[in-house]
């Protein structure tokens, strides 16, 4: 009986490790497919409650502080409602990370807030946060290992084979230029209102929420849609059907 034939060595996949960090990179990012290959929109921001998670803390704390003016007392209650998810996954069993980070990101941000005593400061690790990942992305994409790639090349099972065709290079290029661009509009829109103290505070706090989740989200499905593959056999269809037989007969 003949063994089985061992792929040629030009048919091993990339270093482990590389793909390793790629496909853990895709799923802490937690985007999702739906069952027809598209990006699932809801799914891939947590569901309900994944935008719940990013959302409401926010919220409590612009509500709060509106109503009472007491700077120590929104904190708290931003920080309750964090914590609040943390118990809601304790209790179904399900993942902490995403609620424990946003416990972190919550306890961060109201430290330095009530160190400062300025309740917009709420909102400023947020700016930080926000420009390491431009500046990561950007440099992913200088370094011909665009994010995008990373994210989106495990879902569609094209490993980082995508990374040898120079078209889905560039096309993944793009994609992260895209997601980018939402990165840069958050600041280009927020830091004026952050520097323009409490006058600021109450569309900071409304921007940040809509600009927060749901614009990342939004713009990572265009990314998605823009860097689809194109069939391989569309230039082809033409030339290879079969020519007609002459209604002649001759």
């Amino acid at each position: 009986m003949t063994p089985p034939q061992q792929p040629e060595p030009s048919e091993q996949p990339e270093p482990s490790a590389v793909q390793g960090f790629a496909e853990g990179y895709a799923a802490k990012a937690g985007l999702h497919r739906t069952h027809d290959g598209r990006i699932d929109v809801l799914k891939s921001a947590g569901g309900i409650q994944g935008l719940a998670e990013s959302i409401v803390p926010g919220m409590v704390f612009l509500i709060a502080f509106t109503i009472s003016r007491d700077l120590t007392q929104s904190l708290v209650a931003a920080l309750a409602s964090a914590a609040v998810f943390t118990v809601v996954r304790l209790v179904q069993r399900r993942p902490l990370t995403q609620a424990l980070a946003g416990v972190v990101g919550v306890g961060i941000s109201a430290w330095l807030a009530n160190t400062t005593g300025k309740a917009e400061d709420f909102y400023l690790p947020g700016f930080f946060t926000n420009t390491a990942y431009i500046l990561a992305m950007v440099i992913s994409i200088a370094i011909k290992w665009p994010v995008a790639g990373l994210l989106f090349g495990i879902l569609r099972t094209e490993g980082l084979d995508w990374r040898k065709d120079p078209a889905r290079l560039k096309a993944y290029r793009l994609g992260t230029w895209i997601i980018v661009a939402v990165l840069v509009l958050r600041l280009v829109v927020q830091v004026p209102l952050y520097l323009m103290g409490s006058d600021g505070l109450a569309a900071l706090a409304t921007t940040r929420l809509i600009m927060g989740a749901p614009l990342y989200i939004l713009g990572v499905w265009i990314a998605w849609l823009v860097t689809r593959p194109v069939p391989a056999a569309a230039d082809a269809r033409t030339s290879d059907q079969p020519s007609k037989p002459s209604s002649s007969g001759a």
